[in-house]
């Protein structure tokens, strides 16, 4: 086993068991469109039915295995329905991170409310995005178009490893993990607090 390869295995089992959990394969399935139901993912991560925060993290757990995203759409598939929720801003909250080793080999790997391990890479980079009043919001894919913000908590530590590197002729302030570089802002906008 290589070092890369053993210091991800860690990071893993630093996070949780390791144990994949099968998720259904929502993607294959072509079921019939039965409208809406009051089914809502908050910005905080919090899963609302009927207005009401669903209280089992078993159950919410079952949704987020069965959801699907189709363009700016969200929806819980199975092999005989598909009916639309709302997604108020990403359908999962990165909630903890481990990091192994510095610059272009450093591992990054995240857990989300829902138990989903992710690992930084090129199958599952980070993106940023700017919000007036929120900062910089950093986001982990998922799997299948489906991203998690990480928590506020977790994008100061998150931020605490930028650095500054050249990306296309900018000087730009973003995270090296994994081989690559994941630009943020560009680096004449450090220091003026606005995206910390």
């Amino acid at each position: 086993m290589n070092n890369a390869s053993s210091a991800m295995t860690r990071l893993m089992s630093a996070l949780g068991d390791g144990k994949a959990r099968g998720l259904p394969p929502v993607e294959r399935w072509n079921p019939p469109f039965c409208g809406d139901i009051d089914m809502r993912i908050a910005a905080d991560g919090t899963w609302f039915y009927l207005g009401t925060p669903i209280g089992r993290p078993a159950l919410v757990k079952l949704f987020s295995s069965v959801l699907r995203r189709d363009g700016d759409d969200y929806f819980l598939v199975t092999p005989v329905e598909k009916v639309g929720i709302v997604v108020e801003d990403a359908p999962f909250q990165a909630v903890e991170m481990e990091v192994a080793g510095e610059g272009d080999a450093r591992s990054i790997a995240f857990r989300t409310q829902v138990d989903d391990l992710v690992s930084v890479g090129a199958d599952n980079p980070i993106r940023f995005e700017r919000a007036a009043k929120d900062g910089l919001k950093p986001y982990i894919h998922v799997r299948r178009g489906l991203w998690a913000r990480v928590t506020r908590a977790l994008t100061y530590d998150l931020l605490a490893l930028g650095e500054v590197r050249e990306v296309e002729g900018i000087a730009m302030f973003g995270i090296a993990v994994a081989g690559g570089f994941h630009p943020a802002v560009p680096a004449s906008e450090i220091g003026d607090g606005e995206f910390a």
